[in-house]
C-alpha cells in the first residue's frame, strides 16, 4: 500500500465516531466456535517445543552502532509522525553488513547462495557457545583454534550436528568504545576471531551450519585476506556477527534461533537472533 493511501487511511479510521463501538458489535455478533470443533482442532494441534528461557543475542543497530569500516552504515528518518500524520513510518538506510548480522555464502563466493536462498532450517539449530573471554582478555588478537573446539568437547560433548558454533570473548561490553574495533596507529584493527584451521576443521571434521562471532568478523581484526570469510561462505556455510549476550546461555544445549533477512540476491543483512534453552 503507498505512503499516501496509509495517511488517508488512518486519517479516516481517526476521525470515524463510533468506530470502536461497531468493532465491538462486530465481535459480539461473530459465531462461536463449537465444542465439537475445538475439540478436533486440538486434535491436530502439534505439541509446542519447551523451553523455559529466551535471550536476545541481538544488538540494537543505532546510526552509531561500530563498524568494520569505520564510517556509519546505518541512517533513518521520519517520512511520517504521528503528531502531523497519524501514524509514525521511518525510511532507513543501512549497509547490509552491519550491527548483528549475516553473511550469506555469496558475500565471499562467486556463485554461493544468497541470504534468501538458505533453507530456514538451518537457521534453528543447536548452539555451541565457545568461551575464550580469558584468552581474549589477555590477547585481543585471539583466533579460535581447533584445540580450543576439542577442549570444549571434553567438556561438554562432541558438537551436535548441524549447529551453530559461536564465539564468547567478552567483546560486546566494548561497544560504544574505541576498543570495539580496536584500531591502532597503522589502521590495524584488534578483536578476535575464528582461525582458518578451525573453519576448515569444522568443514572437514564436523556437521556445521553457521559461525557466530561476538565481534565484528567471523576473522580476526588484523586480517588481510579474510581466510575464514572465504572457506566458510566458499563452502556454503553462513555466519553471525555482532552477537551479544552470549554469557547469558548455556555453553551447551541451547537452541539458536537465527532470524535472518529474506532479501533477494542479499549478501547478508541485518536480522533477530535468539536463543532458547
Amino acid at each position: 500500500m503507498c505512503d499516501a493511501c496509509v495517511v488517508q487511511l488512518v486519517r479516516e479510521r481517526l476521525s470515524r465516531r463510533g468506530f470502536l463501538c461497531g468493532a465491538v458489535a462486530s465481535v459480539a455478533g461473530g459465531a462461536v466456535l463449537s465444542a465439537s470443533a475445538l475439540a478436533a482442532t486440538a486434535n491436530v494441534i502439534p505439541e509446542a517445543v519447551s523451553f523455559s528461557n529466551v535471550v536476545d543475542l541481538t544488538q540494537t543497530l543505532t546510526p552509531d552502532f561500530p563498524t568494520f569500516e569505520g564510517g556509519p552504515a546505518f541512517e533513518e528518518s521520519y517520512e511520517f509522525t504521528f503528531a502531523r500524520d497519524g501514524l509514525n513510518l521511518k525510511t532507513l538506510h543501512y549497509h547490509e553488513h552491519v550491527g548483528t548480522h549475516f553473511d550469506a555464502p555469496i558475500h565471499f563466493s562467486k556463485d554461493g547462495q544468497s541470504i534468501d536462498e538458505i533453507p530456514v532450517e538451518k537457521f534453528v539449530c543447536p548452539l555451541a557457545v565457545i568461551d575464550v573471554r580469558d584468552q581474549a582478555a589477555n590477547n585481543p588478537d585471539y583466533r579460535v583454534t581447533p584445540e580450543d573446539i576439542l577442549k570444549y568437547e571434553q567438556q561438554h560433548g562432541h558438537i551436535p550436528d548441524r549447529a551453530c558454533v559461536a564465539i564468547l570473548s567478552g567483546w560486546p561490553q566494548f561497544v560504544g568504545t574505541d576498543k570495539y574495533r580496536g584500531e591502532d596507529g597503522k589502521g590495524v584493527l584488534h578483536f578476535p576471531g575464528f582461525h582458518e584451521d578451525t573453519a576448515k576443521f569444522l568443514i572437514d571434521e564436523r556437521n556445521v551450519y553457521g559461525l557466530g562471532v561476538d565481534t565484528l568478523s567471523i576473522d580476526y581484526g588484523p586480517t588481510k585476506d579474510f581466510p575464514v570469510h572465504y572457506l566458510w561462505l566458499g563452502s556454503g556455510r553462513y555466519g553471525i556477527e555482532n552477537l551479544t549476550n552470549l554469557d547469558q546461555v548455556p555453553l551447551a544445549g541451547a537452541t539458536i534461533i537465527a532470524g535472518a533477512p529474506k532479501f533477494k540476491g542479499g549478501t547478508g543483512g541485518p536480522g533477530r537472533v535468539l536463543a532458547v534453552y
